[in-house]
């Protein structure tokens, strides 16, 4: 099978409206029909042929021998599937901290790289949501609206929910508390 986006995965794609998961709209985006589920494996791992499999269920993908018609109004409403096994995204401070780190380095400033490297140094979890705090307040200043609201989007994904929270709060505090 060479999954390909349907009509629903190209309209959701460019809608950003957070139907899909971190990990699901990376799927649906290297889903060109090109690539087989073996690719897809060892670009996403090992849970990338039941990740295929919901996505199809839901509407959002189809085998490229197929026909691409938009989904049935049905497809359109129906949510994702929930998982059979543990393969949703992982959520965790280290996963978190990966991300934000690597969008500062495509930043490639001192100030940026100042920030990751507080970052990576950080080791217990208050210190290193403080870290992550002060990194997305960077990025958010320094960036196109809609690109922070991606950021934050995505760190949000891959954060745990009980740091969501503690982040938010952090966020929301004023900045001068938040410096240590």
């Amino acid at each position: 099978m060479r999954p390909s986006k349907t009509d629903l995965a190209r309209q959701t794609l460019q809608a950003h409206t957070g139907a899909l998961g971190m990990r699901e709209r990376r799927l649906v985006i290297l889903c060109d029909g090109q690539r087989d589920l073996a690719e897809l494996v060892r670009l996403l791992g090992q849970d990338a042929p039941i990740l295929v499999q919901r996505l199809v269920q839901a509407g959002y993908l189809a085998d490229a021998g197929t026909t691409r018609m938009s989904p049935a109004p049905s497809a359109i409403a129906r949510p994702l599937p929930s998982p059979q096994a543990p393969a949703g995204p992982r959520r965790s401070l280290v996963a978190a901290k990966v991300y934000l780190a690597g969008m500062l380095e495509l930043q490639r400033d001192d100030r940026a790289r100042h920030h990751r490297e507080r970052l990576q140094a950080r080791l217990d979890d208050d210190a290193m949501l403080q870290a992550i705090t002060e990194a997305l307040r960077f990025l958010e200043a320094r960036m196109a609206t809609t690109l922070a609201g991606r950021i934050r989007e995505r760190l949000l994904e891959a954060l745990p929910e009980d740091a969501v929270q503690r982040l938010l709060a952090l966020l929301t505090s004023p900045k001068e508390a938040a410096l240590p």
